[in-house]
């Protein structure tokens, strides 16, 4: 993923809830989200050249999302790819902080950040600029390309919609499954407005690549873009995923919405 906005503990039904874009090249072949066959109990989307995922939950009640860290182009060349953490986490039975201190922490792989759910706790976990995880805090946060939390313009537009959203959504008890409840978070999503130039970060890539990545919705271009926008509500007795696919340009290719019943449910 290239942008994550999530809710942790801000409603009273549903603990976690993510509203998240990945963004890649066009041509990088990918499964679009589904039941792993080598797993049915992990749902997500994977990546069909390395193998791991970018945004993966699993009905044993685990979530992981990863996204890279800019910091010039040296900082993503590595030997490990980063969905693999994602890819391994769901798959398996290490408390969050566990993995973030174990499994994350090796060396080789690319600048990450990444966020693991294990049913009770989340953690964020970072390799760059060093080795660090902890406890994410109660409250509406962002990920994306640079530190967590930090206030991108694309970063800070995310987290508006998701606490406007929440306050449309506060009296609902099980997490809606319809594309008109989730429609607000798919169109923040969406949103291609490019940042002024003094809002940017500088992240070694240049001001004309800054400025084609500033929008939450990445379609500059017909080689790299926004790929999928999802939607991931994590009830108490169900997960909703719902995802949007997209091709060249942000032309809209597909997408679909799933319920992954929790353990005890």
């Amino acid at each position: 993923m290239c942008l994550i906005a999530l809710a942790w503990r801000q409603h009273r039904h549903w603990p976690l809830v993510i509203a998240a874009n990945r963004d890649e090249f066009h041509a990088r072949p990918t499964a679009d989200a589904g039941l792993d066959p080598d797993d049915p109990t992990v749902y997500g989307g994977r990546d069909l050249v390395q193998g791991g995922g970018w945004l993966q939950v699993s009905a044993r009640g685990r979530l992981a999302a990863v996204t890279n860290v800019r910091d010039g182009p040296g900082a993503w060349a590595q030997p490990r790819s980063r969905g693999w953490l994602v890819r391994d986490f769901v798959r398996g039975d290490l408390s969050a902080s566990d993995f973030a201190a174990g499994p994350a922490a090796e060396t080789g792989y690319g600048a990450f950040n990444a966020l693991l759910w294990d049913g009770s706790m989340l953690v964020h976990a970072s390799n760059h600029p060093g080795m660090q995880h902890g406890n994410v805090a109660p409250g509406i946060h962002a990920m994306s390309n640079g530190a967590f939390d930090a206030p991108w313009p694309k970063s800070m537009a995310a987290t508006r919609a998701l606490e406007t959203w929440l306050g449309c959504v506060a009296d609902i008890a099980d997490p809606p499954c319809t594309a008109d409840v989730l429609e607000p978070l798919f169109a923040a999503l969406a949103d291609t407005q490019v940042a002024p130039d003094a809002d940017l970060p500088d992240t070694g890539i240049g001001l004309e690549l800054e400025r084609a990545l500033s929008p939450p919705f990445v379609s500059s271009g017909v080689e790299y873009g926004t790929r999928c926008s999802s939607v991931v509500l994590v009830g108490r007795r169900q997960i909703v995923f719902a995802e949007r696919r997209f091709g060249p340009r942000g032309g809209a290719i597909g997408g679909g919405i799933a319920r992954i019943p929790l353990p005890g449910s």
